[in-house]
């Protein structure tokens, strides 16, 4: 109370709330240090008071900036920063997530009905004591401001400080840029004010003008159609096509024409995922997307979505969530069959040949993975029903997310019947998820890390292809990219096109 009652010196103010934001927020930081350091070894040691030092230097000397320059509000940035960092570090502890550069933007295209799921008591426990009440201190404490040459000084000094000892670690310069990822994704504030705007740079440059791709041309009138699933969250290990214990195939397992293959998927979340099942190759750059490309050259595109993240598309026929629901009679409008409302008819009433449909799912995205199927579905018992996944045992977890695979497998069978039914039709659905999950393994859950340092269970993923009867034969594929879509959806409409990839397509 006495804090509040008399004015702080500014410096004295900067260095307490970087010790606080240090105490608070920095276990996850530290316990990888350790975990990856020889504490006691001499090196060790150095570095980790080294890395101690700097955070708290660091900190107060931003801190230190913002209010003298700000004033008022740098106090508010200052505070909105301590309640930003509480929820960080909840998902941090969590979730055991990484706040990179790709995080961040899977949390700015997180849509509320996604983001509800992970409301807990815990995380507002975390928002009430590590962020709002010391937001409030902040906000209440007077501090008492310096003069600009004494601020000149002290934020000199402080800037060779920090730069000597930053220097002084050149040796461990290597150790740092090694583990550069880990560590600036669990530093506060850095973790997401740097990422941000990296996040924002980056998405600058992407969403210049796309680049289209050359004039395509239809070769034959035959009616064909591609049904392409975009999976959320689902890893091959758990499905028993690919040799799971458990039995989450029950109708594909037994469907003439179903063929799976290995795959890895290039990211572990939804918006580059889904990018890269839709992209001709690796770029980094906008080039025209799948959907885009086949429509402006006269194929019939439908996209239907429960999910987001998908790049931007130019065609006519965009069906989310909300739109299919007003077609939709029923308990499967609740969940993903709300996907199949009317497909076949809106097939048969195409006036063209050749037809793309995208099924853009969210079946397997945690953490509400029960929540994510019908009660019909669940198969495996017990299952977890607490967004914190960490309290469940993994026995209850895993069963959860098996549930929403058995609940995958009814939805493709149901859009293979439908496909059978279209007798005038060569037919094909191919079914590839967008990344794969964690559910607990190494103590990780759900997804996001960097490719780099993910495990295999964030992307190794299904590559599940059905072929109608008197259609195309599929090569003795061994692995496949997400990039192969692109390439056999071209070769199954036989569309000739100069950028198509006789190696990148799994058809014979």
């Amino acid at each position: 109370m006495t804090l509040l009652k008399n004015k702080l010196k500014i410096t004295h103010f900067a260095l307490l709330m970087s010790t606080l934001n240090f105490l608070l927020f920095h276990y996850p930081f530290y316990h990888f240090v350790f975990d990856n350091l020889d504490g006691k070894t001499l090196h060790g040691i150095i570095l980790t008071v080294s890395l101690i030092i700097l955070m708290l230097l660091a900190n107060a000397f931003v801190f230190y900036l913002f209010l003298f320059v700000l004033r008022f509000v740098g106090k508010c940035l200052l505070a909105l920063t301590f309640i930003i960092n509480s929820i960080a570090v909840y998902f941090i502890n969590t979730y055991a997530v990484i706040i990179d550069e790709s995080m961040i933007g899977n949390v700015l295209n997180t849509q509320y009905e996604e983001s509800s799921s992970f409301f807990s008591i815990n995380l507002l426990l975390y928002l009430i004591f590590l962020g709002i009440i010391p937001a409030v201190f902040i906000m209440k404490t007077q501090i008492q401001f310096t003069s600009w040459k004494k601020f000149t000084i002290t934020t000199s000094l402080s800037l060779v400080f920090i730069l000597s000892l930053v220097f002084a670690n050149a040796s461990n310069w290597l150790w740092i840029d090694k583990n550069s990822k880990r560590l600036g994704g669990l530093a506060m504030p850095w973790s997401y004010s740097v990422n941000l705007s990296l996040f924002y740079i980056h998405q600058y440059q992407k969403n210049k003008k796309e680049i289209k791709l050359p004039d395509a041309t239809i070769k034959d009138y035959r009616k064909s159609v591609v049904v392409l699933v975009i999976g959320e969250s689902a890893r091959s290990q758990n499905f028993s096509l690919y040799g799971y214990r458990k039995n989450t195939n029950p109708l594909l397992s037994k469907t003439a024409n179903v063929f799976h293959f290995n795959a890895k998927s290039s990211a572990t979340y939804t918006t580059a995922g889904v990018k890269a099942i839709l992209d001709y190759k690796s770029t980094g750059k906008l080039y025209e997307i799948l959907p885009n490309y086949l429509y402006r050259n006269n194929v019939e595109v439908i996209w239907r979505t429960t999910n987001w993240g998908e790049p931007p598309l130019h065609i006519r026929n965009y069906q989310n969530k909300d739109y299919l629901k007003t077609i939709c009679k029923g308990n499967q409008c609740k969940n993903d069959e709300i996907l199949l409302t009317g497909l076949k008819e809106q097939i048969l009433s195409s006036a063209k040949n050749k037809i793309l449909i995208v099924l853009h799912t969210s079946t397997s995205h945690g953490p509400s993975y029960s929540k994510k199927y019908p009660a019909s579905f669940e198969t495996f018992k017990p299952v977890c029903k607490s967004v914190e996944l960490g309290k469940c045992s993994q026995a209850a977890l895993i069963n959860a997310y098996d549930n929403t695979i058995v609940y995958t497998d009814y939805i493709l069978s149901q859009i293979i019947a439908d496909l059978k039914e279209l007798k005038e039709y060569q037919s094909t659905m191919i079914f590839v998820s967008d990344h794969g999950e964690s559910l607990g393994e190494k103590n990780l859950y759900m997804h996001g890390l960097p490719l780099k340092m993910a495990p295999k269970e964030q992307y190794e993923i299904p590559f599940i292809v059905w072929v109608s009867d008197h259609s195309k034969q599929l090569k003795a594929n061994k692995e496949l990219s997400q990039y192969h879509v692109f390439h056999s959806v071209l070769n199954f409409l036989n569309i000739e096109s100069p950028i198509y990839d006789e190696k990148m397509n799994i058809f014979k």
